[in-house]
């Protein structure tokens, strides 16, 4: 059987949900699946990742805990475990933790490494993604004794496939580099759940007129459970930070639900958000591009349709 690794990251405890589709794009009946999780108490990630067909969990431990607080460090362990279980193939996801550590892999094993990838076909080397900001799907095919593939978050869907799932403890014991060390890690403030991976996202532009205005916003995510984001014109007025942009030369995002507030659709914004499941415009002009391009158009001012939304889900709350 091929064996194929999924690289594991996980927020506040849990798995990320966006993982499970990764594995989902895994399986296959040929396929021996590993899961490769850093810290000696990794093994309580073995139930949920037994629902989707896990074949093993490889907890990666180490001397000392700071040592994998280097990514460099990190990308050593995940080369060591592919090594030690004859891996040659790696899928994760294209987050921010993801971004930073598979090309570091890739690059360590002169492997090729394909990003942002809508779908991928292990059987024929295959992925899927886009070009041109999103107007064409290009299918890329993959040669090399080692393949690294990072996926774009949400884009798959999980379907559960229970499995029997064998815990392995994994010890690194190769060179570390000390040349970069951890201070301290601060959050952000563009919210608690990450742009990229978020399944709701109620995003802002030009008509929110002021940062103040966010707030609106924000309330409606924290009852939705959504990430903030929004457009190119709101952070170059100052009002928002990059980190909350969506579009092409922001986070390409793409949720189940995408609820779009005064913003009038750019082809750029357009480009970072067009693979949501369901695209909601809310906006005072009937013609805008946005509200040409979404699923459900609501003619109407924000500042009245977004506070009703918010008082309509804490009824539901309550």
């Amino acid at each position: 059987m091929k064996k194929i690794a999924i690289l594991i990251e996980t927020r506040q405890g849990k798995i990320k949900s966006s993982l499970y589709g990764v594995i989902t794009a895994a399986r296959n009946p040929e396929h021996e699946l590993f899961a490769l999780a850093f810290g000696a108490d990794a093994d309580r990630y073995a139930d949920p990742l037994k629902s989707y067909g896990i074949h093993h969990l490889v907890t990666i431990a180490a001397p000392s805990a700071h040592i994998f607080a280097n990514p460099d460090n990190r990308a050593r362990a995940i080369i060591q475990a592919m090594d030690h279980f004859d891996i040659h193939t790696l899928l994760g996801l294209t987050s921010l933790a993801g971004k930073d550590l598979l090309p570091r892999i890739a690059a360590r094993l002169d492997a090729p490494l394909v990003m942002d990838c809508l779908s991928v076909n292990l059987a024929e080397a295959t992925v899927e993604k886009p070009q041109f900001s999103g107007k064409t799907i290009a299918t890329i095919r993959i040669t090399g004794d080692n393949r690294i593939f990072g996926i774009r978050p949400n884009m798959i869907t999980p379907r559960p496939m229970p499995a029997d799932t064998t815990i392995i403890p994994f010890e690194y014991t190769g060179t570390t580099d000390d040349r970069l060390k951890v201070i301290e890690e601060t959050k952000g403030k563009a919210g608690a759940v990450d742009l990229a991976e978020a399944e709701i996202i109620i995003s802002g532009g030009r008509g929110m007129k002021n940062g103040d205005n966010f707030q609106v916003l924000r309330e409606c995510a924290r009852l939705m459970g959504a990430a903030v984001g929004a457009s190119r014109v709101a952070v170059d007025n100052g009002w928002v930070p990059h980190a909350m942009q969506v579009g092409q030369t922001g986070t390409t995002v793409c949720p189940k639900l995408y609820i779009a507030c005064g913003i009038s659709g750019s082809i750029q914004h357009f480009a970072g958000m067009k693979t949501a499941g369901t695209i909601v415009c809310i906006n005072t002009d009937p013609d805008a591009a946005m509200m040409q391009q979404c699923d459900y158009g609501i003619t109407g001012d924000l500042f009245d349709i977004v506070p009703e939304l918010s008082r309509q889900l804490t009824k539901k709350h309550q």
